[in-house]
């Protein structure tokens, strides 16, 4: 536990750095931090706070940043949340009423995007479940294979399997033919309940295949029926911190492409109460690990439907981007429950 000189300085320090982005020096604290304390004892309370991994001197630089460890005391304990204004709230609003549902959720990533000049994410509401028209093989190489799965509603997924050994022409066309002539017209969850318990009856030498194309298929349709729509990601490109690594940047923008990962990130919003914040490496994904996730979840008539966030630099300004992402969150939930085509 940190006494209350020492969370006082940490609060300046980080406050301050988060302003302008340089390392704050001990001349620094003692003229923002409005304690009467000697630079010296400053110093001291930095060497501390530095041992105990809230911040760390850049280079050889003799003033100091916070860690991610650092910003998330800050943002626990230490943070004053500045409430939106009347008219920006207002400004939400009205961007948000008198669209189409899919327009509205793509509205609300644009403004989250806009207000803070990061990156906008919003998890979309999960879509009904689809039913299966067609399924096909298509070997690509010996150990390859794309399985293309078309749904009734005209949507075509496809994934990529690999095989622990070559299926022949006439074992693929046996296997898609099978899966079409018994389960079109099925929800892809029935067809798995189904296929699960049929399984047994099938040969031997397509039951692998068979495994293999019901994972595959309910991970591409449950992608699919939980779209998200990220926007401004090109902002992204103006942040020093990001901007000065490239293989990072790169990292962050194919995570942007398979959303896979980010989704599973955006889904522990759906599970919890309010603002959700992952800093660096909390999000447990390797290309985030200098980014901060700011997230929140809305419902929809009551019920947890999805959720909005904002992904920018850990070097953010909290109390500004928290405020924004709850009351997108909230007045996305009222636009949406007057909606049916949701």
């Amino acid at each position: 536990m940190l006494d209350e000189r020492s969370r006082t300085l940490l609060k300046a320090l980080v406050e301050h750095y988060i302003a302008d982005g340089l390392p704050v020096g001990s001349r620094a604290l003692a003229k923002f931090s409005g304690l009467d304390l000697s630079p010296a004892t400053i110093r001291n309370v930095m060497a501390d706070l530095e041992e105990a991994g809230f911040v760390i001197s850049p280079h050889t630089s003799a003033g100091r940043v916070p860690t991610a460890r650092g910003y998330r005391l800050f943002v626990d304990s230490l943070l004053t949340v500045q409430p939106l204004e009347t008219h920006q709230m207002g400004a939400i609003e009205e961007a948000l009423q008198g669209l189409p549902a899919n327009q509205v959720i793509a509205s609300a990533s644009q403004l989250l995007s806009s207000l803070t000049h990061f990156a906008g994410v919003v998890i979309a509401p999960r879509r009904k479940s689809s039913r299966i028209r067609q399924i096909e093989f298509l070997s690509l190489s010996e150990r390859r294979i794309l399985l293309i799965i078309v749904t009734v509603d005209g949507d075509v997924q496809n994934r990529i399997l690999s095989t622990e050994r070559p299926y022949s022409p006439s074992e693929l066309t046996h296997a898609a033919n099978y899966l079409t002539q018994n389960y079109a017209g099925l929800e892809f969850e029935q067809i798995r309940q189904r296929l699960t318990s049929e399984i047994q009856q099938l040969r031997d030498d397509i039951k692998p295949l068979m495994a293999l194309a019901l994972e595959a298929g309910d991970a591409a349709l449950a992608e699919n029926a939980m779209p998200y729509v990220i926007s401004g990601e090109r902002n992204l490109l103006d942040v020093e911190e990001l901007s000065s690594n490239m293989k990072r940047l790169r990292e962050l923008f194919d995570l942007f492409e398979q959303r896979s990962s980010l989704m599973r990130l955006l889904d522990v919003s759906n599970r919890a109460e309010g603002v959700q914040i992952f800093i660096g490496g909390e999000s447990g994904i390797a290309s985030l690990d200098e980014c901060s996730v700011v997230t929140a979840p809305y419902a929809v008539d009551g019920q947890v439907v999805g959720s909005v966030g904002v992904i920018g630099p850990t070097r953010m300004a909290y109390e500004r981007v928290i405020p924004i992402v709850d009351i997108t969150a909230r007045l996305l939930a009222s636009a949406l429950s007057s909606k049916e085509d949701i």
